[in-house]
């Protein structure tokens, strides 16, 4: 869903930082530090936004969810922006009970968070090939369990894998992917074509593209695509994995 920029705040509990003293001093009360003044609160699903946005009801008050770490098909990225949704409602059945473990708030006031059910809702996510891990903002979670689980999702072609190097990231598509719902299944022409949502490129003198000369993740896999087979170099049907 729409990309974030993330507020730190603290993951140890405020109340354990500063004395009640200062707290009274500063002017603090429990009702402004809210859900994060703890490592994980307890709520109950209200609603599912789409594949990485829930509403939940934590203390008398409802709050709007970023899962952290990944990043879902939008809605208008269909079939795969709706098959993220529902696999999300399937993992947290509305009244269902959850942990938040929250890391920060995104500039449009949502809790961004780790989500606890049956398990880290997040990775589950990304287990079954519903949404990416999100690189960018990666460094919160652990780090290595969350591309594990890409790794495998994509091995599998499960869900947002089902075609070769996957479909365009939700990042990609909010910045003038519309109407680009999925990467092309059928094969490519081997001569480089230029496309109006790619700049032009000249193929080298060599005869063979490099992923620095590229500079682009996305152009990278359309290269892919059009048979330049050199840029993945592990088989593994993504080119240029340095540049995500």
């Amino acid at each position: 869903m729409a990309g974030s920029v993330w507020l730190v705040v603290p993951q140890v509990p405020l109340m354990r930082m500063l004395p009640t003293a200062l707290l009274g001093l500063a002017g603090f009360s429990l009702a402004v530090l809210g859900p994060f003044c703890q490592l994980a609160s307890a709520g109950t699903v209200l609603s599912i936004g789409d594949g990485d946005t829930i509403s939940v009801l934590e203390r008398g008050q409802k709050l709007k969810v970023r899962l952290a770490c990944i990043d879902a098909p939008e809605t208008a990225q269909n079939p795969d922006g709706l098959a993220s949704r529902n696999q999300l409602r399937a993992l947290l059945p509305l009244g269902s009970t959850v942990s938040l473990r929250v890391k920060a708030v995104d500039r449009y006031g949502r809790s961004v968070a780790e989500v606890l059910g049956r398990g880290i809702v997040n990775l589950a996510m990304v287990q079954s090939g519903q949404a990416f891990v999100y690189p960018q903002y990666l460094g919160r979670c652990d780090r290595g369990a969350y591309l594990a689980a890409e790794r495998q999702a994509q091995a599998q072609r499960l869900g947002v894998w089902a075609v070769p190097g996957g479909i365009m990231r939700p990042w990609d598509f909010r910045h003038g992917g519309v109407g680009q719902r999925r990467f092309a299944t059928q094969p490519a022409p081997l001569t480089p074509i230029l496309t109006v949502a790619s700049p032009p490129a000249l193929l080298p003198s060599g005869g063979a593209y490099t992923c620095t000369q590229i500079g682009s993740f996305a152009r990278a896999q359309e290269l892919l695509r059009q048979g330049h087979s050199d840029l993945d170099r592990n088989g593994d049907g993504v080119a240029c994995e340095s540049l995500r």
